[in-house]
């Protein structure tokens, strides 16, 4: 294992029931609630109407905040910050998914800050020397893992770069995670959040060190409980066990206790953002294109890894195979489970459809430290031709 630190400042309170049970007490302290959300969804599932009585039944002012973007950008960052700043909030709650939570940890900032936070905190890694507003999350969508970290993907769509950073000061003060909240998320929207769980677990997975070490065994344990437990919500979406499995799955990835000791590889991540801040595709769903092609590129460079994963995440027997067989063996079945859940497989089923562009795209993309093998933006563009 490498040296490490580890925080976590977010408490969280999971299960049937916890919203209706918790969220009084965690709002005691506020006064005027600013109430995040996403496309109104909350609306016609009743998930709004739970919350806001509960908040006037306390005695909350509630100022909304509604149509937080699947990719939420700079300027609705913005927008959040000025109306908390003009309406007094004094603690900000999420209802979504990890959309909501990124944007209204960048307001918990911005609101406070006097500065430019996009130049300061995404443009480059900087120091946050204010207190954010309080932050609350209700979760109503498992992918991201959001909702235990201080990590936020802003899209600033004048510059065309979509970017995150993870700042511990912007942990969610509470995380209120009840698995039937997402039972009405239609079945795309939940296997793409889906993948984006397996992305987040294979990208630490797929690092050094790769000698013995607990965080790849829990990372093996994540991904299977993700394949399983994605294809019986599939067969049955109101499956609790399922349901509540993946939430928490999606909780593990994030929550960065899988990432101490791990170099982290999030080449994949900074390609699909970049593809999001030019085309505005589905996050999830960029990643399952992406993947594949990309673990084709590095296989070699992190062989005995990939033959672990085929080996010991897929159930691959070796049979006589190659260790390069063998690797190839487990990319083609995540290959394979991705068409099985209905995901895409190229950039044209994304709706990419300007192929000249890729390469400015490629040569947006940040380059990742943790590699097997640093990548070009040469071979970045390569990777997106061969998806197209």
């Amino acid at each position: 294992m490498n040296n490490f630190i580890f925080q976590n400042a977010t408490k969280v309170y999971f299960g049937k029931g916890c919203v209706k049970e918790y969220l009084s007490c965690l709002t005691s302290a506020a006064r005027t609630v600013m109430l995040a959300y996403g496309g109104g969804s909350i609306k016609r599932n009743g998930i709004y109407d739970e919350v806001t009585k509960i908040l006037r039944d306390a005695g909350k002012t509630i100022v909304e905040f509604p149509g937080i973007m699947a990719n939420p950008t700079y300027a609705k960052v913005q927008a959040g910050a000025k109306l908390a700043r003009e309406a007094g909030v004094d603690m900000i709650l999420g209802v979504g998914g990890g959309s909501v939570m990124d944007c209204c940890k960048a307001i918990s900032l911005a609101a406070r800050y006097p500065g430019d936070v996009w130049e300061d905190f995404w443009a480059k890694l900087g120091v946050i020397d204010v207190e954010p507003l309080p932050l609350g999350v209700i979760v109503t969508v498992a992918g991201t893992g959001s909702e235990c970290n201080g990590g936020a993907v802003i899209t600033n769509e004048e510059k065309k770069v979509k970017t995150g950073r993870d700042y511990p000061k912007l942990n969610p003060r509470f995380a209120l995670m009840d698995p039937t909240y997402t039972y009405s998320v239609p079945v795309k929207q939940m296997v793409s959040g889906g993948f984006d769980i397996l992305s987040h677990i294979m990208e630490t997975y797929f690092s050094g060190p790769d000698a013995d070490n607990v965080s790849d065994d829990i990372l093996e344990a994540l991904m299977r409980s993700v394949i399983r437990n994605l294809r019986a919500a599939i067969r049955d979406p109101e499956d609790y066990t399922a349901r509540s499995n993946l939430m928490w799955d999606s909780t593990m990835a994030e929550n960065r206790i899988i990432k101490m000791g791990k170099k982290c590889d999030f080449q994949c991540h900074n390609m699909e953002h970049q593809l999001g801040a030019y085309t505005d595709c589905n996050h999830g769903c960029g990643l399952a294109v992406l993947h594949p092609v990309y673990y084709r590129h590095i296989c070699k460079d992190g062989l005995s890894k990939f033959v672990r994963f085929a080996e010991n995440v897929w159930g691959i027997e070796r049979g006589g195979r190659s260790d390069e067989a063998l690797a190839e063996a487990g990319i083609d079945a995540l290959a394979s489970f991705i068409r099985e859940i209905g995901l895409p497989t190229t950039l044209r089923e994304l709706g990419v459809t300007d192929q000249a562009q890729l390469k400015e795209i490629a040569d947006s993309c940040a380059i990742s430290a943790g590699s097997y093998r640093k990548m070009t933006h040469e071979e970045i563009y390569t990777i997106f031709m061969e998806g197209f």
